[in-house]
């Protein structure tokens, strides 16, 4: 007739739908510093995170969840972190040798609360030190040589990242070395919470001996990496279970890092497929830019992950260092995410519009125009800085990728390093931002216009007497390079960066 025909009291907890049950599906609760959430058939909780007091985080008993300034709910998707991987990159043997070259990180705190910081190389303690608010502090760490001494095989070293952890909210920059020589680059790296699982690699050709290359790092144990080779990345040294035609499949626990070494050829436009989220630094050991123009510098860059790349960027060229009234060349590459992906420039410029397979690019040569590229599908931009001996004042190759227009911020916290010749910050604004400086107002006559975009560029001089943090604020969202340079020397990378999700 419709009634229940039995009655069973249940030990635990009765689910509507399921009767008897261990626990209600979904519900979260702590058990210590683990968050624990109850599979679909209600039959056990299961560990899904764990709350990291080193990051500063607590379980939250009534929540469920990790709490804290450094918990994910708390950071969002941006260049703002407390979990970082610095990893050690090819470098030309002659400056990768403490204590005449060091590799370092510098760290800037963007909270309103004393930072603790804690680096590690598996289970041992490297460094811990404070930063307090608004501060930064440059911390050297020594070199691995696995991942920077020769030119290859292409290699896994087990443990071979370091690992930082703060427990505030801080940006973090690793410098390939600090020191102000003359094969240098510096990277912005992005937090474990910002992490993708596809990236498309870029990097330069082969320059005599010297390899490009790309890193994977992993921050979660069994990581499956998977590598499909661009048009010209199918030529690399063997190793490390990655074939000499660039394939692989490559398991990595937490901390590992692959590194992939170019034989001949170009790893640029690489494919990089996780099953977990991963780090990847793409580059090359020392190379001139163009390869006829000396002399060579090492390049690299914590690359954006495919989710986080869009399909509108802002291309502007660095300043001459010594006639503000001028600029410095640059070769401008654009990678395809897509077969059959369709550009547009704004102004126009005079180079191919189609990319027919993924991992294919396109060159700009030697040039200090400005201007819009647009896309039909996503793609990733790169800037190469050329060497000095193209005319174009001091520095020397140093890489950047483009930010796409949809990641920029109206606030940044950035860093750089005081012991260069000179730094600089360009920032890229629509017409009409009201943009400052370290607190001054960058002044009508310095922004130059982006064809008929109705955004505009300037490039500004940073003073070295400080402890090299800058900020920048607007009243709309821009974007900001950072450089600095020295005789036969210089580093580029973005000053900060949105990571937000964009639809493909």
């Amino acid at each position: 007739m419709g009634g229940f025909t039995q009655e069973t009291p249940c030990a635990e907890v009765c689910v509507e739908g399921f009767g008897c049950a261990t626990c209600v599906p979904g519900q979260a609760q702590c058990n210590g510093d683990t968050v624990e959430v109850c599979d679909p058939n209600g039959s056990m909780f299961v560990p899904t995170e764990t709350c990291d007091p080193l990051q500063g985080q607590v379980c939250d008993a009534q929540l469920g969840q990790c709490s804290g300034a450094c918990s994910q709910g708390a950071l969002g998707l941006s260049y703002i972190g407390c979990d970082y991987y610095p990893t050690v990159t090819q470098q030309h043997d002659g400056y990768n040798t403490s204590p005449k070259d060091d590799f370092a990180v510098a760290v800037a705190n963007t909270s309103g609360s004393t930072a603790t910081v804690t680096v590690t190389r598996g289970a041992n303690t490297v460094d811990t030190f404070d930063v307090t608010p608004g501060d930064v502090v440059v911390r050297v760490l020594p070199w691995v040589n696995e991942l920077t001494k020769g030119n290859g095989p292409s290699v896994v070293v087990a443990d071979g990242a370091y690992r930082l952890r703060s427990t505030q909210p801080v940006t973090v920059y690793q410098y390939n070395p600090i020191g102000a020589t003359t094969t240098n680059d510096a990277s912005l790296l992005l937090p474990v919470n910002a992490w993708g699982k596809t990236y498309v690699v870029g990097a330069w050709p082969q320059w005599s001996s010297y390899p490009g290359f790309y890193a994977v790092v992993a921050s979660q144990d069994g990581t499956i990496v998977d590598l499909s080779p661009s048009a010209t990345g199918g030529n690399v040294k063997a190793g490390g279970g990655v074939a000499s035609n660039g394939t692989g499949q490559v398991m990595l626990d937490q901390g590992d890092v692959l590194e992939v070494m170019s034989q001949s050829g170009d790893v640029t436009g690489t494919r990089i497929d996780a099953d977990k989220p991963v780090q990847v630094i793409g580059g090359h050991e020392c190379t001139d830019v163009p390869l006829n123009i000396g002399a060579c510098d090492h390049l690299e860059e914590a690359i954006i992950p495919l989710d986080a790349l869009a399909k509108e960027y802002f291309v502007v060229p660095p300043v001459h260092p010594s006639n503000a009234n001028a600029e410095k060349a640059q070769i401008v590459r654009i990678v395809a995410t897509e077969p059959n992906t369709t550009l547009a420039f704004d102004p126009d410029q005079p180079v191919n519009k189609t990319l027919t397979n993924a991992g294919d690019y396109l060159e700009i040569a030697m040039s200090t125009a400005a201007y819009r590229v647009s896309a039909d599908k996503k793609i990733l931009v790169l800037q190469y800085m050329v060497g000095q001996a193209a005319g174009y004042g001091l520095s020397d190759p140093a890489m950047v990728q483009g930010i796409p227009a949809e990641q920029f911020r109206q606030d940044y916290l950035f860093h750089a390093a005081t012991n260069w010749a000179a730094n600089y910050v360009d920032v890229i604004a629509p017409d009409g931002a009201n943009v400052t400086v370290d607190g001054v107002p960058v002044s009508m006559g310095a922004w130059k216009s982006i064809g008929a975009t109705g955004w505009s560029y300037a490039h500004v001089t940073l003073s070295n007497a400080g402890t090299g943090n800058h900020t920048v604020s607007a009243d709309q969202g821009v974007g900001i390079t950072v450089y600095g340079v020295q005789n036969y020397g210089s580093y580029w990378y973005p000053g900060g960066l949105d990571l937000s999700i964009i639809p493909q």
